[in-house]
């Protein structure tokens, strides 16, 4: 992939790019941090840890100041750290390699294996009841989102090819719209989307991600931060650990948290918090291996032009 396509592939870039600030924000590159820029979507660990405040509480002694930068998907969420303006947030599997492949400067700080919460909808009365019958028709996703990966693994499964759909490239809030319209047939996406396409907008679950392949979401960081700051990285991973083990036990209240910073009605949120899972750990071996089988799969289709490494930007932390 050229810089051109993915410049192409990330729709926030002009508006993720007016948050770059580097050098007031971090100093010198081996100055002290005075500002952490988090990104982060509608879902996940990391809204639980803005609703709490709990990297504001930690770092407020080091008289770090945290900045919060919302985006629609990972794909634009890559772009602004590789340019600097966000230093660590959450995405999905396919985001990374898409930026991996396009000489991003990002490593792996993270990971979290993902159990449930994400799918293929199609309308209440459509007739598609099979993967087979997905056969050209139009299938909505984010380009370069974890989505895309589950659709790509969806149709191996089914013996089709990507030949044998047609994509249709949507962010979350465009394809919601879409899908309720009839405008595309199916929609691959993951909550609270994927409850919103559910309990608002008529929408039946064809397949879970978790009946297709082992997926996981990944921490992602800015390559120069975690050199260059590797201890405030490794508190960031920390506070973001303690997060998700509170939310394990506490999903009633993570569902108050979720609907509170995002918008998004309690009863949507609920059952995105119900049926996640919201352990974040080391990147694993397993997590590697798994990640590294994504990347191969979209070398093979040509959604990459090289293959790449994974393990060649796993972020271990020298001092541990």
């Amino acid at each position: 992939m050229q810089r051109r396509d993915f410049l192409k592939l990330s729709a926030g870039t002009a508006v993720a790019a007016a948050f770059v600030s580097r050098a007031n924000a971090q100093g010198t590159s081996q100055g002290a941090v005075k500002e952490i820029r988090i990104g982060y979507q509608k879902n996940g660990v990391l809204v639980i840890t803005r609703q709490q405040a709990a990297l504001e509480k930690h770092f407020l002694p080091q008289g770090i100041e945290v900045k919060w930068v919302e985006f629609s998907s990972g794909p634009p969420m890559m772009e602004a750290m590789n340019v600097g303006s966000v230093d660590y947030g959450a995405v999905g599997d396919s985001p990374p390699v898409f930026a991996q492949a396009a000489g991003a400067a990002i490593v792996y700080a993270a990971g979290q294996p993902i159990t449930n919460g994400q799918g293929i909808l199609v309308p209440k009365d459509s007739p598609i009841r099979s993967i087979a019958e997905l056969k050209g028709k139009r299938v909505g996703f984010t380009k370069g989102s974890s989505a895309h990966n589950i659709v790509v693994q969806t149709l191996e499964k089914a013996g089709l090819t990507y030949a044998d759909i047609t994509p249709v490239y949507l962010t979350p809030p465009d394809a919601g719209p879409a899908f309720a319209n009839g405008s595309i047939e199916a929609w691959a996406i993951w909550d609270p989307y994927f409850a919103i396409g559910e309990t608002k907008q008529n929408g039946r679950i064809l397949i879970n991600a978790r009946e297709v392949t082992k997926t996981n979401s990944f921490y992602i960081a800015n390559r120069d931060f975690a050199k260059n700051h590797g201890a405030v990285l490794q508190q960031i991973v920390d506070v973001t650990s303690a997060t998700a083990k509170w939310a394990e036990q506490h999903r009633d209240e993570v569902a108050r948290s979720l609907a509170a910073v995002t918008g998004i009605p309690l009863e949507i949120q609920t059952i995105a918090a119900n049926r996640s899972s919201f352990v974040v750990g080391p990147v694993t071996d397993d997590i590697v291996a798994t990640q590294q089988g994504v990347a191969d799969r979209f070398h093979k289709l040509g959604l990459i032009p090289k293959p790449i490494v994974i393990r060649d930007i796993v972020w271990r932390n020298p001092a541990a």
